[in-house]
């Protein structure tokens, strides 16, 4: 009887065990290694392209099951447009409008999968307090042990464009570009 007690235990630890491997994974947003950018049209003389320093959030991620979710915080007052006159001038009422808007959101509601990898993301984008439903498109997806932490992290490259009349952030369209193209470099770290 004892060995049957030790037999069932075995298992149901075994089984637990598999049940914790599988289950989905949260992930930190590394704030050193995440930087959205956006770029656009400048009079049509060349494309702009700026950063925000500072992001926040979180993605969830389970390989086997094929799902996962993002939530990301972006600091609007952190943007860097490389001309510290015009990270003030970019920050006013007729573009971000940070003193009012201090953060921009994107929080997914769908991740599609191709094999497995993420191949779009679907969710809502908050900016100005305008939320309007964007896709993700994802160029580049690792998940892996870090080689360095030696815990699970993963990272992504992914972007979307957008129109920031639709945004209240109209100032100077179409002769500025109305259409915004926003990357996003995004590695994460189990917690």
């Amino acid at each position: 009887m004892k060995k049957i007690n030790r037999i069932a235990a075995a298992f149901a630890f075994a089984t637990l065990a598999a049940a914790a491997q599988a289950a989905p994974l949260t992930y930190n947003v590394d704030g050193s290694h995440t930087f959205p950018r956006f770029s656009y049209s400048h009079f049509g003389y060349s494309t702009q392209l700026s950063r925000f320093d500072k992001t926040t959030g979180s993605v969830v991620f389970d390989a086997e099951a094929k799902t996962g979710s993002v939530d990301i915080v972006i600091d609007m007052k952190s943007v860097d447009t490389g001309f510290a006159d015009f990270n003030g001038h970019i920050q006013g009422e007729d573009f971000l409008d940070t003193a009012k808007f201090p953060q921009a959101t994107f929080k997914s509601t769908k991740v599609v999968f191709e094999g497995d990898k993420p191949k779009t993301i679907e969710g809502n984008l908050t900016i100005k307090g305008v939320t309007k439903p964007v896709t993700l498109t994802v160029t580049s997806f690792q998940a892996m042990p870090h080689p360095m932490m030696k815990k699970p992290a993963l990272g992504a490259n992914a972007f979307t464009v957008i129109k920031r009349t639709e945004f209240n952030a109209g100032k100077y369209a179409p002769y500025v570009g109305d259409e915004v193209r926003i990357d996003i470099a995004l590695e994460a770290m189990a917690q």
